[in-house]
Order: structure tokens, then sequence, then C-alpha cells
């Protein structure tokens, strides 16, 4: 693989790099698995200790017949983050196997694959519908709060799949609860305090926040805003409402990087990346915040605290 491939890739998506080399004409030679992630390595550590105890039960244990190294040759990527990472691989390789760890939009509608049964070129792993739960996400806003009547939505419009969840997800939903969104736009980190203001005038009832790079390096700032403000908040991550967020609702991504082993093994052992099915999440998780309900003053409702995967008190 040429370097300029991996220049893109590092540039567009300030990848994490690591490598997977496999040799069929020398079979002792030890594979490295590669790991991709825009993430910064405390944020994303847990998880991807996952994957290397999922790999340990599957007979791959590293330091002995596998191991992990930074490389610019990879056999197998892991794409950990959304569709520009995964799309800026595609473009870099067409038949390196690009396992996805789940971020992202649908991988059907972003073109990523042909279907989820039979992704098609070498693209497969899995898809955590982190924007077709937005629906979900506002339903159980208002069943933790009923009180909440307008939801400020904070995006990034410069992120597709936020303004996929915005404008295809979100209405529908919104229309059903007898909510009222309201869209504020958010584009670039100097953008946050305008916003702000302007939602002091506003004054809505609750906060929901669309996950994008943008708004994981602000996420204190939302969060802050949220109890100065005493506004129930929604989150897509379980990190936000570790850090002072009221709630968050999505795929269990433990479970997911747990899962990536799977297709690890399969590629290693000859399986073609368009003949694994890309799968969706089994496991959800709903993470609710006491502490910071308790400082905003709401009580959650106690249907709602009974489906949480996790209460933070």
């Amino acid at each position: 693989m040429k370097k300029t491939g991996w220049s893109l890739i590092l540039i567009a998506a300030l990848l994490l790099t690591v490598a997977v080399v496999a040799d069929a004409q020398q079979p002792k030679k030890v594979p490295l698995l590669g790991y991709l992630s825009n993430s910064d390595p405390a944020t994303d550590s847990t998880r991807s200790e996952g994957i290397r105890l999922a790999l340990r039960e599957r007979g791959h244990i590293e330091g002995q017949n596998i191991a992990t190294e930074y490389r610019y040759k990879v056999d197998i990527i892991l794409a950990a983050s959304g569709d520009a990472l995964i799309r800026a691989a595609m473009n870099a390789t067409k038949t390196i196997p690009i396992v996805m760890v789940g971020a992202g939009s649908d991988p059907v509608e972003a073109g990523l694959i042909e279907s989820l049964a039979r992704p098609g070129g070498n693209v497969t792993g899995l898809t955590n519908l982190g924007r077709e739960l937005g629906g979900k996400r506002l339903e159980l806003l208002k069943e933790a709060v009923p009180k909440v009547a307008r939801v400020a939505v904070l995006y990034e419009p410069a992120s597709p799949p936020s303004v996929i969840e915005l404008k295809e997800y979100l209405p529908a939903a919104a229309r059903a609860l007898r909510l009222a969104i309201q869209p504020w736009e958010v584009r670039g980190a100097d953008g946050f305090e305008k916003v702000f203001a302007a939602l002091n005038k506003q004054r809505p009832d609750g906060l929901y926040v669309i996950g994008s790079t943008l708004m994981s390096a602000n996420q204190n700032r939302t969060i802050s805003f949220a109890l100065k403000s005493r506004l129930p908040s929604m989150y897509q991550s379980r990190e936000a409402v570790d850090a002072g967020g009221l709630m968050s609702y999505g795929a269990d991504l433990t479970d997911s990087y747990k899962r990536v082993a799977y297709y690890v093994d399969r590629i290693l052992k000859g399986a073609k990346p368009a003949d694994l099915p890309v799968e969706q999440p089994m496991k959800f998780e709903l993470i609710i915040n006491l502490k910071t309900a308790k400082q905003i003053g709401v009580t959650i409702q106690p249907i709602v605290l009974m489906r949480a995967t996790r209460v933070i008190k």
C-alpha cells in the first residue's frame, strides 16, 4: 500500500494507525493487528481492551500468535470512527479488509456497503444504529422528564450523519411525542457561546446533543451549560453522562467491540469481507446520572429508572 494512501487517512481523520501483516507465503510470521480511531487513547482504551480479550478467547494471544505495532502497510484495518474515516480507508485501498467497529451512520445509506447481508467490496463489520436511535432518545427524555415540551438540538452542520439525524429521525419522533424541537447549528468551537446566549433567552425545557467530532471535543462545555441552565440533557455516549450529562442511550459499545474479534478471526482464517454480513447491535444501554438530576432539580420517573442499564448516584 502506497504511503500516499496512508497520508490521506492520517490527514483526513487524524488516525491512530497500527498494522496487521499476514503473509500466506510465510506462515511463521506473526500477524500484527491494526487499530484505527480518531478518539484519544484514554477514551478508547477500555473498548479496545475488549477486542484483545475476545481475540484471546478465540486463540489469538497477543505476544504469541498475534501482536500490535505501528505500520504503514496493513492487511486488516479496524475503523473505530465514523463515515469519514471508513471512506478515507476505502479510497486508499480496494483490497485490504476494512472492519467497521460501529460508529457512523447507516452504512448502506452512506454508500459504504451494498447491503447488510451482502456487504460486497472490502468493508464489513458492525453498525451501531447511532443516528437511527435519535427518536428513541427523544422518547426516553420525555418519559424521564414529562414536563419537557421544547427541546433545543445542538448539531454540527458540517457532519452529514448529524444532519441526517436532525432531519430524518428526530422530526417524526417529536411530532409523535408532541415535542417542539429547535435546531441550533454550531460550526466551530467559537460558536458555542453565541448559541448558549441565544438559548438563555429562548429558555427551552431540554437539551439534545447530536454526537459529532465537534460536539465530542466540546462536550464539557455543553454539559456545563446544561447544568447552569438546569436543562435535562440527552447524549449519544455514556462518557457524556459520566462527565455530568443527564442521560444517554445507544448501543452497548463494549459488547460491540468484543464482537469485532469475530470478524478479525474469520478474515485471518480466509473469509472475504464481502461474504461476512454486517451486524446490528444486540445490546443497548440507558445511562442516567441521578447526581445531575438532583443538581438541576428534576425527578426521573421510576419506570425509566427501572429500565436503566446503569444509574450514577
